[in-house]
């Protein structure tokens, strides 16, 4: 880029090649006149171009003082939503029920820790883990979290070559992720409800087998392996669906777990149900379907039970 000197050294042979436009050119005048005529050309060029950079430094100082306000603005207002979190985490988190301690909630304290949290409008994180490095990174959320086995979930951490005939993979992979939970929860000091989740009719010999784990552990412990379990025979037709939920409550409830079981079909697919063709009216539950629920299921001594209903695409 030329120089301010070279620029106004340009405009002074353009003023010269003006004083000379009243003498009839010659051949070589003509040349240089066009040569003078670039040379304006470049200078004009070069002004501008110099006064340009100029106003875009100006401008560009401008614009990073302008920049590092907003970014200034922009770190307080982070500063205060992570002050305001942090303060409403330390009251709610710091006040637990008596019941609720760091490690796996099962029972009465199970129920206390959800009363406290619908009470304190807050909402419980699950994660559905598949290995001991998501379930600790689960666990490092620093207030009480919900971990969750899937039957998938429980081959994989049982590994590919193990056999998975009768669900044996299924069963061992996740009662072996439980127990991982249950040696590590209390090292990191939050609560833990350790969960399963979908189990379809045709899953229930894994049910079964996590039943048995349970019980077992439930004689040694004096409580259950699990906090609680998933049943989801939403594909079921009503009677069908409390009716089989009933049967494993009346199981759950001696060892006191407590059952969520799942009302109503859901739109979309999911675990490989696939309900993109079903009536919408079919996929929200109507209140005289839960009230059916809640009449049948609270009838059975010491259950404890949740109901997922359907509202368009998710049960909630």
């Amino acid at each position: 880029m030329p120089s301010k000197a070279c620029a106004v050294a340009l405009a002074g042979v353009g003023a010269y090649a003006a004083a000379q436009a009243f003498v009839a050119p010659t051949a070589p005048q003509v040349q240089e006149q066009r040569e003078v005529r670039q040379l304006r050309q470049q200078a004009a060029a070069s002004a501008t171009s110099t006064t340009s950079s100029a106003a875009a430094l100006a401008l560009g100082a401008a614009g990073v003082a302008a920049a590092a306000a907003q970014a200034g603005k922009r770190t307080q207002r982070r500063c205060q939503v992570v002050r305001q979190a942090t303060a409403v985490a330390e009251k709610t988190f710091t006040k637990m029920p008596a019941s609720v301690k760091p490690g796996v909630v099962t029972g009465q304290a199970l129920v206390d820790l959800l009363n406290y949290a619908k009470e304190n409008e807050f909402a419980i994180p699950g994660v559905n883990v598949v290995s001991s490095s998501s379930i600790n990174a689960a666990k490092k959320a620093g207030g009480p979290i919900m971990v969750t086995f899937s039957k998938g979930g429980g081959q994989f951490i049982a590994g590919k070559a193990a056999d998975n005939s009768d669900d044996a993979a299924s069963i061992a992979g996740t009662v072996a992720g439980a127990l991982h939970v249950r040696q590590v929860a209390k090292l990191y000091g939050v609560p833990v409800i350790l969960h399963t989740d979908h189990c379809q009719k045709a899953w229930l010999p894994w049910f079964d087998g996590l039943m048995e784990a349970n019980e077992e552990y439930f004689e040694k412990n004096g409580e259950p392996l699990f906090s609680s379990h998933m049943l989801d025979l939403s594909e079921e037709p009503l009677e069908e669906n409390i009716a089989i939920c009933k049967k494993y409550l009346e199981r759950m409830s001696k060892v006191d777990l407590l059952l969520e079981m799942e009302l109503g079909v859901t739109g979309g697919e999911e675990d490989g149900v696939d309900n993109t063709d079903v009536d919408s009216s079919r996929l929200y539950t109507q209140p005289e379907e839960v009230w059916q629920v809640y009449e049948t299921l609270s009838a059975v001594p010491n259950g404890k039970f949740t109901v997922a209903a359907a509202f368009g695409n998710v049960h909630g």
